[in-house]
């Protein structure tokens, strides 16, 4: 495997007689065949709340899903499986799947019982899946159903932080109504995962077979994009750069001498991360004009190689006297989903203040962004829950966790 990226602005015309010009840079970046592919194996934990609240069809079901994903494990994978409710505790050490019956058997004999301690389970997570990480895919599915009463959310954070200095992933599953999304959503943004809602018991399999898909899709582990203005050429001040597909992620940048880094974590054979980077570029000379240079940073686990260097891309602009916009119909796709989901987010922080009418107004301008790229199910959530307020009603703990599921992607149908 080998990273392969590609890059597009917005408008590739630049205007020579403007002091300054602002440009959307889009970054298609993925993992691709080389001829010499073979896949490393799969190291999965899954971090289960079984406290008192999952009592029932909810903890039967997260057993069934989890037995499934078990089935699905090929000879040489590895697992390992974490229960916690108030306390944390190993259900299954890290080992290499040989008798998947044994696993599912430890599976079965949860019972529900206790409080929340999500940080427990997560810390007894990471500890094993760190224990088979070596030239593997290793990623966590972390589910719970409620707030971490009994824990510490900003020690969930720090977890999240210290999973990505293991090169472990971790992904997130808020099951019913009575989750933190901010934490859940955090836990994933900071470990290069995916935040998933499971609204209904009969959704977990899906769920979990729809997660444990993407992992099966991995090439490439431990990506960085590397991006070099050239002088003239800055990042905007204020959230430079996001994420856009296959999820919305407001990503964090850092400077490494001349260079801008930014964490990526795993790269798809088969879903392309689209990253966006805001970029105020000076009055230049007219030309063809180089404006950046981008490269990536990777792992290929399969190969047991680590820190390898992609292709180096040159990224132009057409700097020119007589300026006619050249727009890019893709890009402005991106854009509009990153519009999306900011315009979600203003939404929920305008509802916290307790400004209802702000709140159903920008929830309607995300409605119609959503409309714009094309987007129904997004558009649909997101109106509902304008009207609703707009009403003088409620939102939901299940509408304010589908508002912010469907501001992140595009709902699979």
């Amino acid at each position: 495997m080998k990273a392969d990226l590609q890059s597009v602005l917005n408008d590739a015309n630049v205007d020579a007689t403007q002091s300054s010009t602002q440009r959307q840079l889009a970054i298609d970046i993925s993992a691709i065949a080389d001829g010499r592919e073979s896949s490393a194996p799969v190291n999965l934990c899954l971090i289960l709340d079984h406290s008192g609240s999952m009592n029932g069809q909810p903890l039967e079901t997260v057993k069934k899903a989890a037995q499934r994903l078990v089935d699905r494990l090929s000879p040489g994978d590895r697992i390992s499986v974490i229960a916690f409710d108030h306390r944390a505790k190993v259900i299954v050490p890290n080992q290499v799947i040989k008798d998947p019956a044994k696993v599912s058997k430890a599976i079965s004999s949860l019972q529900s019982d206790g409080g929340t301690a999500i940080d427990e389970g997560l810390k007894l997570g990471i500890e094993e899946l760190a224990k088979g990480k070596k030239n593997s895919i290793s990623h966590a599915f972390l589910l719970t159903d409620g707030e971490n009463e009994h824990g510490d959310n900003k020690r969930c954070i720090k977890l999240a932080e210290l999973a990505t200095e293991y090169k472990l992933t971790l992904n997130t599953l808020g099951f019913g109504e009575h989750w933190n999304q901010n934490v859940l959503e955090q836990i994933a943004d900071v470990a290069g995962g995916t935040l998933a809602y499971i609204e209904q018991p009969d959704q977990a399999v899906q769920e979990f077979s729809r997660l444990f898909s993407r992992i099966q899709s991995v090439g490439l582990t431990n990506a960085y994009l590397l991006l070099s203005l050239m002088p003239k050429v800055r990042l905007a001040e204020l959230k430079p750069i996001a994420q856009v597909a296959p999820d919305t992620i407001e990503l964090p940048v850092q400077r490494e001498g001349n260079q801008f880094v930014v964490r990526l974590g795993d790269l798809m054979t088969d879903v392309s991360r689209i990253i966006l980077a805001n970029l105020y570029i000076g009055q230049l000379a007219e030309g063809r004009q180089n404006i950046a240079q981008i490269q990536v940073r990777y792992d290929d686990p399969a190969m047991g190689k680590q820190n390898l260097l992609s292709d180096l891309v040159n990224v132009e602009a057409n700097v020119v006297r007589s300026y006619q916009p050249a727009p890019n119909a893709e890009v402005q796709q991106y854009i509009l989903a990153l519009a999306k989901y900011r315009q979600t987010q203003l939404a929920e922080s305008k509802l916290q203040r307790g400004d209802r009418a702000g709140a159903a107004t920008m929830l309607q301008t995300a409605a119609k962004t959503a409309l714009q790229m094309g987007d129904k199910s997004a558009a649909t959530v997101l109106q509902t829950s304008a009207t609703r307020l707009q009403a003088g009603g409620e939102l939901s703990e299940a509408d304010k966790k589908k508002t912010r599921i469907v501001s992140k992607t595009i709902l699979q149908e």
